[in-house]
């Protein structure tokens, strides 16, 4: 055996635990026993074994009740029946309460061997594949938090200074000079808008985007959302308008569901044309809330509504038009929804806009 590992013989036959132990002993196996289920269990949770050979038939605590306590104990451990009942019955039983595999009695030596390097190799890769995707997490942490400082810090800067010198605060500008910050600026806005949205996702891929869920007011979220947005929306000559918001109130993560609800703003003034109107209104039913967001933008082919909380996707009228973006938005907004045990839909006409529906849960 390439690997020994500690294995618990769990069995009401005195000669069956015997001989089993000699033949793993000689292999290099941590042997220990158990003469019934109840004592099985005690073992288990004081030794952790690697793998549990488990009879079925046994007074008592039988091997069933062994194998569906094992599951809550620790499911890493491999558990591989013995029994001199074997039946298809038994087996598919066995094998529902988390058996590795089955051994009926009686059986060989070399047998035993087989079936016990076998499920001790599973155990192996499975821990290792746990203690990767553990490192792999480790590392996510490490490397967002990283790309957070390195990038968007200096980036913050830049565009800070950039903000300075368009608004002549550092000194009067040329036309040309003027125009070539400009650009700068709005490229630098977009890289932050990527960093943003990349660092959201990499939160929602880890479970901490919606961490503090509190009762939350939506007609304070959907205001701030909407005070923020409003200066892009006056640049486009688009009316952003809160239509009857009532004192709807739910329970979620506010941060969250304020990156949620500007997210679809976001998109729905992208969308919409100069002179055109992007509406939010809040409607409370028995059960929960829904925010409504409609724009008389653009609009979108039926085919393309399935696809556009997909990552990265763009809807067609967005790159014809050249809008900025990296298609997160509404993917993290949908997430988030879905965090706080939402949902999103969408209705949309081409040329007509479209209408964002949250729905949410009241508290």
């Amino acid at each position: 055996m390439n690997e020994p590992g500690k294995v618990l013989i769990v069995d009401d036959e005195e000669t069956m635990r015997d001989s089993c132990r000699l033949t793993l002993a000689k292999e290099g196996c941590q042997v220990f026993l158990a003469k019934d289920g109840a004592e099985g269990l005690e073992r288990i949770r004081s030794e952790k074994p690697d793998l549990v050979l488990v009879d079925l038939k046994m007074p008592g605590v039988d091997g069933i009740q062994v194998l569906q306590e094992l599951k809550e104990i620790d499911q890493t451990i491999v558990a591989v029946v013995i029994t001199g009942y074997a039946t298809i019955d038994t087996a598919i039983d066995a094998f529902k309460r988390g058996a590795y595999d089955f051994l009926p009695k009686p059986f060989s030596p070399e047998e035993l061997r087989i079936i016990v390097r076998r499920g001790l190799e599973r155990r192996r890769l499975h821990l290792e594949a746990v203690a990767l995707q553990n490192e792999k997490q480790r590392m996510q942490k490490v490397f967002v938090a990283m790309v957070s400082h390195q990038l968007r810090s200096p980036l913050v800067t830049v565009q800070q200074g950039l903000e300075v010198l368009t608004t002549g605060i550092a000194g009067e500008l040329s036309a040309q000079q003027a125009k070539l910050l400009e650009r700068m600026k709005v490229q630098v806005g977009r890289l932050l808008v990527m960093i943003r949205d990349w660092l959201d996702l990499a939160r929602l891929e880890s479970g901490r985007l919606a961490e503090s869920l509190e009762p939350t007011s939506l007609f304070q979220v959907l205001t701030e959302v909407v005070d923020a947005f409003r200066p892009q929306a006056e640049s486009r000559r688009i009316a952003l308008r809160v239509l009857g918001p009532g004192p709807a109130t739910v329970r979620g993560d506010r941060e969250a569901l304020k990156q949620m609800l500007g997210n679809i703003v976001d998109n729905a003034i992208k969308y919409s044309c100069e002179g055109g109107s992007v509406d939010v209104s809040v409607e409370e039913s028995g059960s929960g809330v829904a925010v409504k967001v409609t724009d008389t933008g653009v609009g979108m082919e039926r085919s393309e509504i399935p696809l556009i909380f997909d990552e990265f996707y763009r809807a067609g009228s967005g790159r014809d038009r050249n809008e900025a973006g990296t298609g997160l938005g509404l993917p993290i907004a949908r997430r988030i929804a879905e965090a706080h045990s939402g949902s999103i839909s969408v209705q949309s006409t081409p040329g007509r806009g479209s209408t964002f529906t949250v729905s949410l849960p009241k508290p």
